[in-house]
């Protein structure tokens, strides 16, 4: 009889399968999905808009391979996220910020909002938020929009509305707003492009349509309430959500995957959280556009959301 051959098992670690995506893939794809914003800002802004954008990617990438040096771990810029977190960053900052901000803020975002929770997927925030909230509240000069720098004939409506008033708005017509003919975000305000962006990542299956949809719900049903109080003082919805960061909040900063719920129900609570926020700040608070704050309020409340989930099988 002849003895037994051990059996030769390979032990590692899971997932013991591979869907095929890689995060450099994915990184790429959204890259992919924010070129059209990225295009329309440099035809809007010119050299002012690429400087800005340019910078802040530059930052992003460069920090993130000190940070990796300094915790003696081998690199990862490779797999292109300091990339999308610059540009993220870059997105939401005026065309007129000053190089040293761009930097500074993209740098921020990688330390505070990335790699001092480990690395990629252990922040509990989206990290160019981080970086935007430290530079609102530290330069909020620089982080105003400057439009005697820009050689642009372009009004920021939220500032307007907040300001002056409905009455005062000078851009009002959707179409307009739509193609990015407004101030505010160097790539947020873009809808156009960041529409055909977030339409594709979902098409990529990507990211959900949950979250998106709850965002735009959220704020169309809070601002169309305003709206029917007082149409005279609060803005229609529709302006709201044609202007400012909205859209690429929507679809690019809400759907960040570890500071996200992943259930339906709760991303679906969670979307109509950020929309009913940012119309409250819009209209209460001391800043035109509340997006960025809004989100990052409701990423304190993902893990109570993520408490909401189908009872086990036979359990009453």
């Amino acid at each position: 009889m002849r003895p037994l051959q051990p059996l030769a098992l390979t032990v590692s670690a899971p997932p013991h399968r591979h869907c095929g995506v890689t995060v450099r893939g994915r990184m790429g794809n959204i890259l992919l999905a924010m070129a059209p914003a990225v295009v329309m800002a440099v035809a809007s802004f010119g050299v002012s808009g690429f400087r800005v954008m340019a910078m802040a990617v530059a930052a992003a990438i460069l920090t993130e391979a000190v940070c990796d040096k300094f915790m003696d771990r081998e690199t990862q810029i490779h797999d292109l996220h300091a990339a999308v977190v610059g540009l993220s960053f870059a997105f939401l900052l005026p065309a007129s910020a000053p190089w040293w901000l761009a930097a500074i803020g993209s740098a921020i975002s990688i330390v505070l909002g990335k790699m001092v929770f480990g690395g990629l997927g252990g922040s509990p925030f989206c990290a160019p938020l981080i970086g935007w909230a430290v530079c609102r509240l530290s330069w909020p000069l620089f982080m105003d929009l400057d439009a005697s720098m820009l050689n642009v004939e372009l009004t920021y409506p939220l500032a307007q509305l907040k300001n002056f008033g409905l009455g005062f708005v000078s851009v009002t017509d959707l179409g307009q707003l739509f193609m990015g003919r407004q101030l505010g975000g160097l790539g947020a305000v873009q809808i156009a492009g960041v529409l055909i962006g977030g339409l594709y990542l979902i098409l990529r299956k990507h990211i959900s349509w949950i979250i998106p949809v709850g965002v735009i719900a959220g704020a169309l049903i809070t601002a169309a309430l305003f709206n029917a109080a007082d149409p005279n003082v609060y803005a229609p919805a529709t302006f709201h959500v044609l202007t400012g960061s909205m859209m690429f909040g929507a679809f690019f900063l809400a759907t960040d995957g570890p500071s996200s719920p992943n259930r339906r129900i709760p991303m679906l609570l969670f979307g109509l959280l950020i929309g009913v926020m940012i119309i409250i700040i819009r209209v209460y608070g001391v800043y035109p556009d509340g997006t960025p704050f809004a989100i990052l309020l409701a990423s304190l409340f993902t893990p109570v959301f993520e408490r909401i989930r189908p009872k086990p099988f036979g359990v009453r």
